[in-house]
């Protein structure tokens, strides 16, 4: 073990999971960690109050005349559940097979984390950092950053930047430096269809009062025609079309052909959109996905009742120009558009956040390119993500800041899933990257 993965097990130990109550002091526990880590460092450091978790603020001395550099992570994590399908206990790290195993190794804490200590090792080194730096990490992204929005407003003039570096997205594939300069953005929603005031013996009342769970499956297959295109009325109207440069370019991206997808997702068959590769439906179209749907009886065994309701749930994932509140406002006029006769609908926005991209050509983009390859000895490739980080966005128009993503994850890392990792490789690499990306941004 070297000190650098005893740093980054210490935080992996901390529960930080910032949906769930019962774990508000393992969060705050967590800050107060990189509060003692970064004022060891020299920094200065300020646990920063907010109306739910912590934001944790640490700055070096600032230079007049030094481009100043903002580092963004985020130390809370997703829930275990399904805490049975894990290997080892996640929050007990443990390496195997080069690989780190435990909630948040690579979302995100393993990631912000190579930054943290890359600027440790260059203090060391050097005495001083080649920029004057910004280091955020907040405890509510996995919870859509309720409170960060704000928090820039308030410190807007503090927080000035020239630029934003952030880790908390991929790689295409292992060993391929991975630069992305665009996010799709999201919207979600809840919807509750409901039938009669209570759950109903199937053979005495089925086929005279309307099943909500057969509605709410109707209503489900309404949102796609057979070839995987969102049905809604207006859903692209304000997607622009692929750029040349961007298909051209994302032609040779490796690791997201469709044997690439069909082995690191265990389906049994590619599926979407016609028309586009893989790499565009991902990264540059727009989706309307089902999360969860359930209603009636999930017992074992039989139990032959038509059920009072059933309820699914729906995210968006959106591209630039289309606006959050539009898209789901169309798509809830879908929903009751084609609400079956007998059942009734409850529909419930939740949180939402805009697309974001930015120019990889900048001398930003182009010195993070230069770092990416110093580290990795090849250049990197560009791309867009298809994931979504609304603060981003936020971050853009409150700061007027772009944000460098230089991803650290793999395919395989498995985020949000049971057996989350992130190889010792990556990790020691980002630590690297760090180091040198700080010494080109501040060239």
């Amino acid at each position: 073990m070297t000190p650098a993965l005893e740093d980054l097990f210490a935080v992996l130990r901390f529960p930080s999971i910032s949906t769930d109550s019962n774990h508000a002091s393992d969060v705050r526990a967590c800050a107060q960690w990189y509060v003692d880590k970064f004022k060891s460092m020299g920094l200065s450091v300020e646990l920063c109050e907010t109306a739910k978790h912590p934001i944790v603020l640490a700055k070096n001395e600032p230079v007049a005349g030094r481009k100043t550099v903002l580092i963004y992570g985020h130390y809370d994590v997703q829930p275990v559940d399904p805490v049975e399908l894990w290997d080892s206990a996640p929050f007990e790290p443990v390496i195997k097979d080069g690989k780190i195993w435990a909630r948040g190794a690579t979302d995100n804490k393993g990631q912000h984390m190579a930054h943290l200590l890359g600027v440790e090792e260059t203090i060391k080194e050097k005495g001083e950092l080649p920029v004057n730096l910004i280091f955020l990490l907040e405890g509510e992204e996995e919870i859509g950053s309720p409170n960060l929005p704000g928090f820039l407003e308030e410190r807007k003039e503090e927080l000035a930047c020239d630029v934003i570096a952030v880790s908390d997205t991929g790689m295409v594939a292992k060993g391929i430096p991975t630069l992305g300069y665009g996010l799709r953005g999201i919207t979600c929603c809840e919807v509750k269809v409901n039938g009669p005031d209570k759950d109903l013996h199937s053979g005495l009342y089925g086929g005279a009062v309307a099943n909500p769970a057969t509605a709410a499956a109707q209503l489900i297959a309404s949102l796609h025609d057979s070839e995987g295109k969102v049905a809604v009325e207006g859903f692209y109207d304000e997607v622009e079309p692929l750029a040349d440069w961007e298909r051209e370019m994302w032609s040779q991206v490796p690791g997201v052909s469709e044997s690439d997808l069909l082995e690191v997702t265990g389906s049994p068959a590619v599926f979407g959109e016609a028309g586009f590769s893989s790499a565009e439906r991902l990264w540059a179209r727009p989706t309307c996905e089902v999360n969860g749907m359930w209603g009636g009886y999930q017992g074992e065994g039989s139990k032959t009742v038509l059920p009072s309701y059933a309820c699914f749930k729906l995210s968006c994932r959106l591209v630039p120009d289309q606006e959050p509140e539009v898209i789901i406002g169309r798509v809830q006029k879908h929903l009751e558009a084609h609400l079956p006769t007998g059942v009734t609908m409850e529909f419930t926005p939740g949180h939402s956040g805009k697309a974001y991209v930015a120019d990889p050509h900048s001398e930003a983009g182009k010195a993070a390119q230069e770092a990416l390859e110093e580290v990795f000895s090849r250049p990197p490739v560009l791309i867009r993500e298809g994931g979504s980080i609304p603060i981003i966005q936020s971050m853009k128009e409150i700061l007027g800041t772009d944000t460098l993503m230089l991803g650290l994850a793999l395919p395989d890392c498995q985020i949000h899933s049971p057996n989350e990792n992130f190889t010792v490789e990556n990790f020691e690499a980002g630590i690297r990257l760090s180091k040198v990306l700080l010494e080109k941004l501040g060239a």
